[in-house]
């Protein structure tokens, strides 16, 4: 019964590697945020907390002075080089 349930465990596993990795599509979260400090678009008001500005589907970056800390994501099909 143990290698059985092994195999299946198996299965399972290698099942769900192959469906994520056919299911990408677009950039990852991590890539949205990365907007060039030149680029970006103001998403929030003043004093917005990091929580209000995901919330709202924005991306929350303080360590830029003079320019909108809660701003708007990439789309998926903008790019930045």
């Amino acid at each position: 019964m143990e290698a059985r349930a092994l195999w299946l465990l198996a299965m399972v596993l290698a099942l769900g590697f192959y469906r994520s990795a056919g299911e990408y599509i677009g950039l990852s979260a991590a890539n949205q945020c990365a907007v060039p400090a030149k680029d970006r678009v103001d998403c929030g008001y003043p004093q917005v907390t990091p929580e209000q500005c995901n919330s709202r589907g924005c991306c929350f970056d303080s360590s830029i002075r003079g320019v909108p800390w809660c701003f708007k994501p990439l789309q998926e099909t903008e790019c930045t080089f």
